[in-house]
């Protein structure tokens, strides 16, 4: 797979809501903190997003997506002057659907579909990369995604049989191409793996480490597969990515062995060999140097 789908494949993202709100006039709601990433298209309408700690409302308007990784609170309405109410009121209430979209006042002005996702893995390895709120113009507008936004709408206003099923995968779609052309369109000068994979030449060496996690790699050979001088490519893998090829390669190998400690019955010396570790200790080392604690503490900490 390639690393933004590595990535997520780790993480685990388990859609645990889907669906929409629908409102006319002036309106309100005030969402409080969560955890997961929250994703959102604007349907029809206009309206506002205030996120905590973050300075600016953004104005939202038809064919923009939003997404909220950090799980902040924030305000979403139709006038930044309204006064808002607690959105726990209208989902924990007697559902009152509008063709499927819950109703936020009366009238059908403004119109948002998205999904709420909880993440199972280690979520910081995804979540340090993004700001806290990403917006992106008409992305509903790209038809690589207004397929899933219709199909998810159709999947509301029309429960058939396995509609559960193509609601959650059509929302998952969603969160994958909104971070896509997050990525296509991302921060000039951003720092992070995710941002390195808009360099062509730095995605090569970091998709070569994720196809061969347990490869003998050293910083040559990943330069070679860039492409590049040796030098050049540690000094400009640092600047891009944040930290050195082998302190990079060494988190994803302990990601990678943190999954199969939960997922798998392999022993600690099995996994070890799956990542490019010859001995238990030298793996054991590495492991609590990279995550905090040993294998068998991580494992035993995140299955309670």
């Amino acid at each position: 797979m390639d690393p933004l789908s590595d990535v997520l494949s780790l993480l685990r993202p388990n859609n645990y809501a889907s669906g929409g709100l629908v409102g006319g006039g002036r309106w309100a709601l005030e969402f409080p903190a969560h955890g997961g990433i929250k994703c959102y298209a604007i349907m029809k309408g206009e309206g506002f997003v205030a996120i905590d700690g973050v300075k600016r409302p953004a104005q939202l308007r038809t064919g923009d997506c939003l997404m909220l990784p950090h799980g902040r609170s924030f305000r979403l309405c139709s006038d930044l002057d309204a006064r808002p109410r607690d959105a726990r009121t209208l989902f924990s209430g007697p559902i009152d659907r509008y063709n499927g979209f819950r109703s936020i006042a009366p009238g059908d002005d403004f119109m948002l579909i998205g999904g709420h996702f909880a993440l199972e893995g280690n979520a910081g390895i995804l979540l340090r990369e993004l700001p806290p709120f990403v917006h992106l113009r008409k992305g509903a507008d790209q038809p690589s995604l207004r397929g899933h936004l219709e199909q998810l709408m159709e999947e509301m206003k029309n429960p058939q049989p396995g509609g559960f099923l193509l609601a959650r995968q059509s929302a998952y779609s969603m969160l994958v191409l909104v971070l896509r052309m997050y990525l296509a369109r991302g921060e000039r000068g951003g720092v992070g793996w995710l941002f390195a994979l808009a360099n062509p030449r730095i995605a090569r060496a970091i998709t070569s480490m994720h196809e061969k996690p347990a490869h003998d790699w050293t910083v040559q050979t990943l330069a070679e597969q860039a492409s590049m001088s040796r030098t050049t490519f540690a000094e400009h893998f640092r600047r891009t990515v944040g930290e050195s090829p082998m302190e990079y390669l060494t988190r994803w190998r302990m990601l990678i062995a943190g999954e199969r400690l939960l997922h798998s019955n392999a022993s600690v010396f099995e996994i070890a060999g799956a990542v490019g570790y010859e001995s238990e200790s030298a793996f054991s080392s590495a492991f609590k140097r990279t995550m905090g604690e040993s294998p068998r503490a991580y494992a035993r900490r995140r299955r309670a």
